[in-house]
């Protein structure tokens, strides 16, 4: 069986952590085995490998979130890039097609598709594993996990099976085909589909890779990874629920009645969070179910309060009765701001200040920290000049195709157009000051990532 785990989207609803440059699957506030935080994709990935199923795994994704996968499962991960972000149908054509005209997976192999961010245990792969068997056995287009209620949920979309129920007693393996779907009912109807028997969507599904390669053919899209990527704008921006599971004729169901939970607000992530300070500060011991989530290097205190959530980041702040923390999302949804903090494959960086003046020139000063062994690429930029100040660390910088060393209280003047790059030696840590007529992170261009390769290529031996 092969794995395409999505990873897409940005969003605000854990403000001010999430933005367009990290949503949720990255935040690092969960504990890990050996005490460590971790993300959700961190975990998920980890869980993965534990069953056996990563090395089989790709990661559909934008090429906004090409970086932070990279920093946080390393470089071995196989990603499959949108250029371009989309919905899930285009983004899981696109993975398909590289499955088959890249890797060569033949037809008859099962494709499992689930969200690079479910909060579950170990029994969920242990259901997600049986699927090939299921759809061999059922002989179904297509093959849902659904996760069995524990309550009339209102967040969750519903699976209505048919009345009828296929068991074998030598077969512990059971299945329910599928009558229909319902998005996210009231509490009422929930309840009522409950008594009959409906299953919460958890967007975990699988087919055989025949079954899209030859929809795709007759919907006249390309089925070469290459092509595909050509023609991936023209591709209907919808999502794979109603251009693929909704059409399908044989449609089955998996129960699966483990543990299971979306943690997509502020009073369901903190639900599972092990300690209640995250960074810098303190609760005091009268204040019950309070969470601190500080990610600047400012103490903060909350005294007496209960039941409710503080989030500090280079984004803003926020203070919010947990219940309410969902609400957010309508309080910024005109808001408009630069992502303040980036992790990156060599590294993060955290914006310090930015301000324009009346002339219209900017400046913006990061913090910027390179981890040990890691580079920037080789790059210059079109709009702006920079000015280093190493803080912390040694390195070797390129500049211009000469290579020296810097450490603390050095300083590098990088005017546009000039080619740099830099490798931490150890921890290296960097303020920068951008100076320029438009500060945006597209001002780039990268001409070599890998460090020996810029070296042997780009640096004047005296």
């Amino acid at each position: 069986m092969r794995s395409i785990l999505l990873s897409g989207g940005s969003g605000k609803r854990l403000w001010p952590l999430s933005n367009d440059a990290r949503s949720k699957q990255f935040l690092k506030v969960l504990q890990g085995p050996s005490g460590e935080l971790e993300s959700m994709v961190q975990r998920v990935w980890r869980q993965m490998n534990e069953n056996g199923l990563a090395s089989q795994a790709t990661i559909a994704t934008s090429l906004s979130q090409v970086e932070i996968l990279t920093s946080q499962l390393g470089e071995e991960v196989q990603l499959v890039v949108e250029p371009e972000r989309r919905d899930t149908f285009p983004a899981i054509a696109l993975a398909a097609s590289y499955l088959y005209s890249v890797e060569s997976v033949s037809l008859n192999e099962t494709v499992a598709v689930l969200p690079v961010d479910p909060f579950v245990e170990k029994d969920f792969f242990e259901t997600l594993s049986i699927l090939p068997e299921v759809i061999e056995k059922s002989g179904a287009d297509l093959a849902l996990m659904g996760v069995v209620p524990t309550y009339p949920s209102e967040k969750y979309g519903y699976i209505i099976p048919e009345y009828e129920r296929v068991s074998s007693s030598t077969d512990p393996k059971e299945y329910v085909h599928v009558a229909k779907f319902q998005e996210k009912p009231c509490e009422s109807d929930a309840a009522l589909m409950i008594e009959q028997n409906a299953l919460w969507n958890c967007g975990v599904f699988a087919f055989k890779l025949g079954y899209l390669i030859n929809l795709l053919i007759e919907m006249e899209l390309p089925i070469q990874y290459d092509e595909m990527l050509k023609q991936y704008g023209r591709l209907q921006n919808i999502s794979f629920d109603y251009k693929v599971v909704e059409q399908a004729k044989q449609i089955i169901a998996v129960p699966y009645s483990g543990f299971w939970k979306d943690l997509g607000t502020w009073n369901t992530l903190t639900e599972e969070m092990d300690t209640t300070v995250v960074g810098k500060g303190w609760i005091t011991a009268d204040a019950r179910n309070t969470h601190l989530v500080n990610e600047l290097n400012i103490p903060v205190a909350i005294l007496g309060l209960s039941d409710v959530v503080v989030a500090v980041s280079p984004d803003g702040i926020l203070v919010s009765d947990k219940e309410s923390s969902p609400r957010i999302k309508e309080v910024l949804k005109n808001e408009e701001q630069r992502p303040m903090y980036e992790e990156r494959r060599w590294g993060c960086y955290r914006v310090l200040d930015h301000t324009r003046n009346e002339a219209g020139g900017e400046v913006l000063t990061k913090r910027i920290r390179i981890t040990a062994g890691k580079n920037l690429s080789y790059q210059y930029h079109l709009l702006r000049n920079e000015v280093w100040t190493v803080v912390s660390g040694e390195g070797e910088l390129i500049l211009n195709g000469q290579i020296r060393k810097i450490g603390q209280g050095d300083t590098v003047v990088i005017d546009k157009s000039m080619l740099h790059s830099v490798l931490a030696m150890t921890e290296l840590e960097i303020i920068e000051v951008q100076i320029g007529s438009q500060l945006i992170e597209e001002d780039i261009v990268r001409v070599s990532m890998e460090w020996k390769d810029i070296v042997q290529t780009y640096v004047r031996h005296a």
